[in-house]
């Protein structure tokens, strides 16, 4: 009986595509013939209904086969790891905050991602059902496009959702491991194979480790993925393809007999003296003390990755230059006494990061970045505060400095520093700065030279500030004056020494006189 209801079904169906190509005439008899079929169908259907006995198992299945993505031809929505930051490569996958089953609306949390700056939360962009997470929590270096969950619409079987291959879903560390190992497959008389892809390639993380390993270039690959994705299997049987390494014959070679000579004892090695540290020293086991000689291991985060090469490429790419001067104190101070009457508290940093705003705005030769290019001025003035958290140092924004009083900008400082301890910048946040700062005189640091963030073209390094004897030049007396050091951090390439000289002298005015940031 459901076969031949489903037969039914499928002949009014195509009844219904065949009407779209009939004329007027030809449309009114169809449509009479059609509509004696839908209620023959129906009248077969309302007595399916009345057999008790099978009822309820078959029209669970008659509407299991109508709504199946086979009929409907609906697919799971995937969820991939997003590009969260500019520099971002790969993430780690913090905590989910949806569970598998529970319904999600566009806009609601999904997870949250340590990308290379901070822990940003993943948004849906779909409604639907959390059908199946496929990166647990603690997933590390999820490559981007990686496939992390998947997602049905509303009313669709979320138990049963179908998971799509290994390969260009999930890029274990497990089948990387393996593919670096695998020896390649003897040399075959089949020819060199032909280039068969065009334009950008997308490759999984395993098959693009299989070819980079081996040195083939991957535009020889038959792509079978989704989208022309070129998968490991594939890899594999490029790899089987192509000519082994030149080590091959002297195997085959080896296979003919010949004469073994006879062995001859080598000399052991002498004995290191005693005390001497050996060449690599061995790896400690967790949990038990660390033996003389030994290491621990400790894995990087994305984050101190990301410092680590924006580094390296700062101080081997920039031609930093660096100037210091001597910044006299006491008005600040005497500044913030007087508002600290009122109730209104501000830090020295604040004063610093509004004088150096408001230089950049006398002085906006000083206001740009590198490119490719060359010089790039900026339009705006966005202060970078360098801030130290356990993940490593990040500069969250304070925007548009310049325009801002330093009560505003002291409360957007504690604000911003707060929310890059606890990994919650958006990164908005924390990109598109134009000037940076930073401030270790809390540390009793009395002076020091910082890097250059790219691609702006100058940090400020802030030391503590300390009481000295000077020589008054008016009355030729004697006089404490609170001085602290400042050291400017510049690119030789955009700002060179006697603009840099220039850029402090300002700087100190400015400082030491807050009555002119005001007027400035």
């Amino acid at each position: 009986m459901v076969r031949q209801l489903i037969g039914q079904s499928w002949v009014i169906f195509r009844h219904l595509d065949g009407l779209l190509s009939l004329s007027e005439d030809d449309n009114m008899a169809a449509s009479l013939q059609l509509g004696r079929q839908g209620v023959l169908f129906g009248l077969r259907l309302s007595r399916f209904n009345k057999c008790s006995w099978l009822r309820q198992p078959c029209q669970d299945r008659v509407r299991g086969f109508f709504q199946s993505p086979w009929v409907l031809d609906v697919g799971p929505l995937k969820v991939q790891m997003p590009a969260l930051s500019p520099t971002m490569e790969e993430g780690n996958i913090v905590k989910w905050l949806k569970k598998e089953g529970e319904a999600v609306a566009a806009g609601d949390a999904l997870c949250e991602i340590e990308t290379d700056k901070a822990v940003v939360t993943l948004e849906s962009n779909d409604d639907g059902v959390l059908a199946k997470i496929l990166m647990e929590e603690g997933s590390r270096n999820v490559r981007l496009g990686t496939l992390i969950a998947l997602m049905v619409e509303e009313g669709q079987d979320w138990k049963h959702v179908e998971i799509p291959p290994p390969d260009a879903a999930i890029p274990a560390a497990s089948d990387a491991d393996s593919a670096s190992t695998m020896t390649p497959a003897s040399p075959s008389p089949s020819p060199q194979p032909k280039t068969v892809t065009s334009g950008p390639l997308r490759l999984s993380p395993a098959a693009r480790h299989i070819l980079d390993t081996h040195g083939i270039d991957p535009k020889l690959a038959t792509p079978t993925g989704p989208r022309g994705l070129i998968t490991k299997e594939d890899a594999l049987n490029l790899l089987k393809k192509s000519p082994a390494p030149k080590a091959a014959p002297a195997a085959m070679t080896a296979a003919a007999p010949i004469p073994v000579p006879s062995p001859v004892p080598t000399p052991a090695a002498p004995p290191p003296p005693p005390g001497s540290r050996p060449n690599i020293p061995p790896l400690s086991v967790p949990g038990k003390p660390g033996g003389p000689g030994t290491f621990t291991e400790i894995l990087a985060t994305n984050i101190r990755r990301v410092i680590a090469q924006r580094l390296t490429e700062s101080k081997t790419t920039i031609p930093h230059a660096y100037a210091s001067i001597d910044c006299d104190m006491a008005a600040v101070m005497k500044l913030r006494k007087e508002l600290a009457k009122d109730q209104i508290k501000v830090s020295v940093n604040d004063f610093i990061i509004k004088a150096a705003a408001v230089t950049l705005r006398e002085m906006p030769e000083v206001n740009v970045t590198w490119s490719d290019d060359g010089p790039h001025p900026l339009d705006s003035i966005h202060i970078s505060v360098a801030v130290a958290t356990e993940r490593g140092l990040i500069t969250p924004i304070i925007r548009d400095a310049a325009n801002k009083g330093v009560q505003e900008i002291s409360a957007t400082a504690k604000v911003l520093a707060q929310k890059a301890r606890d990994g919650k910048l958006l990164p908005e946040e924390y990109q598109g700065g134009s000037f940076s700062i930073s401030n270790l005189g809390m540390f009793g640091i009395s002076g020091f030279s910082a890097v250059i963030n790219p691609p702006q073209a100058c940090i400020l390094a802030i030391g503590t500030s300390r009481p000295e004897l000077r020589l008054n030049e008016d009355d030729q007396t004697l006089r404490t004056q609170q001085l602290m050091t400042v050291t400017l951090s510049s690119d030789g390439r955009l700002v060179d020494d006697e603009l840099a000289s220039r850029f402090l002298d300002k700087f100190r005015a400015n400082l030491e006189q807050p009555q002119r940031m005001a007027l400035a």
